[in-house]
Parts: C-alpha cells; structure tokens; sequence
C-alpha cells in the first residue's frame, strides 16, 4: 500500500460521502501533498477493481466514489439522488414487497438473458424536500 493509495482510501473513509475523483483529490492532497490527479483516478480504478471502493454515476457527467462495505455493517443499499442540489441519500430500508420485486427481477433477468447477476446498482432521481419548495 503506497502513501498516495492509503491517502485516497482516507480521503473516501473521512464521513462516508459519495466523492467525484476531484473530492478525493482535494482531500487526498492534504495527506499526500505530492499526489497528483492521474493517481486519483488510477487508484479509485484499481481500488474499484479490488472491490474495496464502489462507483456510480448520478447524471451529472460525474461518477462518484464510496468506501465498499465488505463486512455489511452499511449493508446493501441504493442511492436517491435529487436532480436539483445534487445531493444524494444512501436507500437502505427495504421493505417485504421490494425485495421480492428485486429477487424476481433478478431471477427474470438472469433467465432472459443467461446472466449470473452478482449484484445491481439502482439509483432514483428526482427532488429533495428542500428543492421541491
């Protein structure tokens, strides 16, 4: 693990947030002064590949970052992101119904298609109580 490596997971660990490649640069380059971007976006692949770190895009040209969570302590969720502010919420409250609405889709899916799905990413776009005033 390089400095600058152990800077970019500290950078996603700080709070939790959804970061963009630049917020990790930003924080990162507190730590590790000499960082430069390229490592930023190479680490956050390689870290994504290694499934230590999860990406998504939210509509704004912009993917962003997460810490992953391979012991399930956030366990699985998705995102509510608002089309106004930007701001996205972490959707983790499943019900009864919903996860049979997604255990099904999946095995649909995976029959269809021939697919052996291992995970899914479902995001929902929309406005936030504050951007709906």
């Amino acid at each position: 693990m390089t400095p600058p490596r152990h800077a970019v997971l500290d950078a996603l660990s700080e709070r939790g947030e959804h970061l963009t490649a630049e917020e990790v640069f930003k924080k990162a380059s507190r730590r590790c002064p000499n960082i430069g971007l390229a490592t930023v976006y190479r680490t956050l692949e390689l870290l994504t590949g290694l499934g230590l770190v999860s990406k998504f895009d939210t509509g704004d040209d912009k993917a962003r970052y997460e810490f992953a969570d391979p012991a399930g302590e956030k366990g699985h969720h998705h995102h509510l992101v608002c089309s106004g502010c930007g701001k996205i919420v972490d959707y983790k409250d499943f019900i009864g119904e919903e996860m049979e609405l997604l255990r099904k889709a999946e095995q649909g899916l995976s029959k269809k298609y021939g697919f052996k799905i291992k995970s899914h990413i479902i995001q929902f776009f929309g406005l936030c109580p504050a951007c709906r005033r």
